[in-house]
């Protein structure tokens, strides 16, 4: 049998070669110094030089890759969503060929290098913030968003690192000119009071506080939330326990789990057996929205915002 010990001290060669920048020569390396640049900045506020035309983009996050995906540009890699093995469920159709190279939690250094790319882009959603420095040593790498940054300002940010900014201006002018147009199509819906929870262990959680992509949509839309959703959130999601289950309780409730639009579903109907659900007036007056999780319950760019309003449009518009 032959010994893979040779070629285990080889890749690792290879990989710390280019985590610390040692210039060992090859093509490769030739590559990605040759072609027009230009300096950008990023999040904190640093000066990056990126390729003007990058060709193989590594998206180590949701709202980084539904950002890119926005603008037509389809990375070579990307993370895979919360709770799924692929792409998140809500950019599958628009992902065609991108390699998974990362969880949310941390990246895959070595399929990252594999990839070749020539731009990498991440925000604090991730955990790949904290290996930023050896990402550089592979590709420049621009940090699009703090934690709890204006999705917007990320789309921007992200567009700028891809040379696209005027298309992304561009998208959210569209974008906001339905918002107005559905705004004014709410009828008695106008001012709902609009619930949204992800149901997780047998339990809600209440997610899409402030003024992310789900929250800054439902405000310009002008539809308000239950008490207990007003506000900044302190984290991603807020746990609600059973007993206080009419906390979550609205004129609608647009219901998700972590996964795609049949994993809500399948939550829904676990939570329909569980005390006083039924009991909500939401329920008893079938406002209950199964929606893609992977879209609302998540770190999510443009297209999430997007998923949002048409998700609204079916439900309240008349």
């Amino acid at each position: 049998m032959t010994s893979r010990r040779p070629m285990m001290i080889l890749a690792a060669a290879a990989l710390a070669c280019t985590l610390t920048a040692a210039g060992c020569g090859g093509s490769d390396g030739d590559a990605k110094s040759s072609g027009a640049k230009r300096t950008v900045g990023d999040a904190d506020r640093r000066s990056v030089s990126v390729p003007e035309a990058p060709k193989r983009v590594v998206a180590l996050s949701e709202p980084t890759m539904d950002a890119a995906l926005a603008l037509g540009v389809q990375p070579v890699g990307t993370t895979s969503g919360r709770g799924q093995t692929g792409v998140a469920a809500y950019l599958a159709p628009r992902a065609k060929s991108a390699r998974i190279v990362a969880n949310v939690a941390q990246p895959d250094l070595e399929k990252i290098i594999a990839l070749k790319p020539d731009l990498i882009l991440l925000d604090e959603t991730v955990g790949a913030k904290t290996v930023r420095d050896k990402l550089a040593g592979i590709a420049p790498t621009v940090l699009t968003a703090k934690l709890g940054a204006d999705w917007r300002d990320a789309f921007l940010t992200t567009a700028d690192a891809l040379n696209a900014k005027p298309r992304a201006t561009q998208w959210l002018a569209g974008f906001d000119g339905r918002v107005a147009a559905l705004k004014g199509r709410l009828g008695r819906n106008a001012s709902a009071v609009t619930s949204v929870v992800r149901w997780q262990n047998g339990a809600p959680a209440v997610v899409g506080k402030g003024e992310g992509h789900v929250g800054g949509t439902l405000t310009a839309l002008g539809l308000t939330r239950p008490k207990g959703q007003q506000g900044a959130g302190v984290g991603h999601s807020e746990p609600v326990s059973l007993e206080k289950l009419d906390t979550i309780d609205g004129d609608w409730l647009f219901f998700g789990a972590l996964g795609d639009k049949a994993a809500s579903a399948k939550a829904l109907a676990e939570a329909r057996r569980t005390p006083n659900f039924t009991k909500l007036g939401a329920e008893r007056e079938k406002h209950v929205v199964p929606v893609d999780g992977s879209a609302w319950n998540s770190a999510g760019g443009p297209l999430a915002a997007e998923t949002v309003l048409n998700d609204v449009q079916t439900a309240l518009a008349h």
